[in-house]
């Protein structure tokens, strides 16, 4: 089994907002939410704690997410900065319960890194042992970030990664959806990103704000959950300019299972995996599309986004359980992977990056 490092998963999102307990079977999630219509995705999710450990998925990145941004986004939308601080430090304290109870393990320097992947060397035993999923803590958007003196808290307790947008025109930069740069605050809300030390992760950003971005930063970067614009057009997915630039800044892209960012054609609300036909498979020629452009396979990752709203309703159709990522193993080695670059795709690109950033 390999050892997988998902960096995006919103699991205290699941937990406060679809109120899922993740402790919980997922069958058993499945069936309390059976005949419920209220959000999106009801009796149709992949991640639980156990569907975790049993595929090898032994550190996350797991997001605090709430936001104030305007049109209101899809989910975690506020009124109010402190309404949405608020939400995300319900978040922080969620996952710190979960750690009080051993389901999860806080990582946030080198020693808390390399102490746990050591727990986890193989992935069987620590399985078997329900020993606890490693969590590294990001922001999924800024507008809970009330000044930058809440920031320098955020790190203090544990924040290690930030994306400065999500949806809708964001206090310190724009969505995806939008057109245009970074508003008032922006430069300075990423200066102060810079001189904590936090990873940029630039997923959801407006393209001006992407380029802006990159110019002002020069921190350690990645890209949690993003797709290729060239195999799937969209604002929300990178363009070839893009990547490559990514690439020139050595930062990793994590592929996302959201099944319109990964075929073109998806109607939401109409496609269905079954209609669609969208497997697993689909989700490679991503893979080898940012591999062929950096001409190596040192850019690529795992960031999921399962259950990030949406469940096996908008998913692969051979994904039931988020231990089904473990399938791509036999999938990669069409697009040319072999050992080394399966390890590094399921683990060591993420690693990399974030032991230059600690180091």
């Amino acid at each position: 089994m390999n050892f997988i490092f998902d960096v995006h998963l919103d699991l205290s999102l699941n937990a406060l907002e679809w109120n899922r307990d993740l402790t919980l079977p997922l069958e058993e999630i499945r069936e309390l939410e059976a005949g419920k219509t209220d959000l999106k995705g009801r009796g149709e999710n992949t991640v639980c704690f156990e569907e975790m450990r049993k595929g090898g998925v032994g550190l996350c990145v797991a997001t605090q997410i709430g936001g104030c941004m305007k049109p209101a986004g899809p989910v975690a939308s506020w009124e109010s900065p402190s309404q949405a601080w608020a939400m995300t430090q319900g978040q922080r304290a969620y996952y710190e319960t979960m750690e009080d109870l051993g389901q999860m393990a806080k990582v946030t320097d080198l020693d808390s890194l390399e102490n746990h992947l050591q727990n986890w060397e193989s992935p069987e035993v620590a399985a078997k042992n329900e020993a606890p999923i490693g969590y590294l803590m990001s922001l999924e958007g800024a507008d809970s970030i009330i000044n930058l003196d809440y920031l320098e808290r955020s790190w203090e307790s544990g924040l290690r990664a930030i994306g400065p947008a999500h949806y809708g025109k964001g206090r310190y930069a724009l969505g995806h959806d939008q057109v245009g740069g970074l508003p008032a605050g922006g430069k300075e809300f990423l200066k102060k990103v810079e001189e904590l030390g936090l990873i940029l992760d630039v997923t959801h950003l407006s393209d001006q704000c992407f380029f802006e971005a990159l110019e002002i930063f020069s921190g350690p970067v990645w890209a949690s959950h993003s797709n290729c614009r060239a195999l799937v057009d969209d604002p929300r997915q990178f363009s070839d300019e893009q990547i490559r630039l990514l690439i020139e800044r050595d930062a990793v892209i994590g592929s996302v299972f959201d099944a319109w960012m990964m075929i073109p054609g998806w109607k939401r609300g109409v496609s269905t995996p079954e209609s669609a036909g969208v497997r697993l498979h689909d989700i490679t020629k991503h893979i080898d599309h940012i591999c062929q452009l950096a001409g190596n396979a040192n850019h690529v990752g795992l960031g999921s986004d399962l259950d990030g709203g949406f469940g096996r309703e908008q998913g692969p159709l051979d994904v039931d359980s988020i231990a089904d990522l473990q399938n791509l193993e036999t999938l990669l080695p069409e697009i040319g992977f072999g050992a080394k670059e399966m390890e590094d795709f399921f683990h060591g690109n993420f690693l990399r990056l974030l032991r230059n950033a600690w180091s």
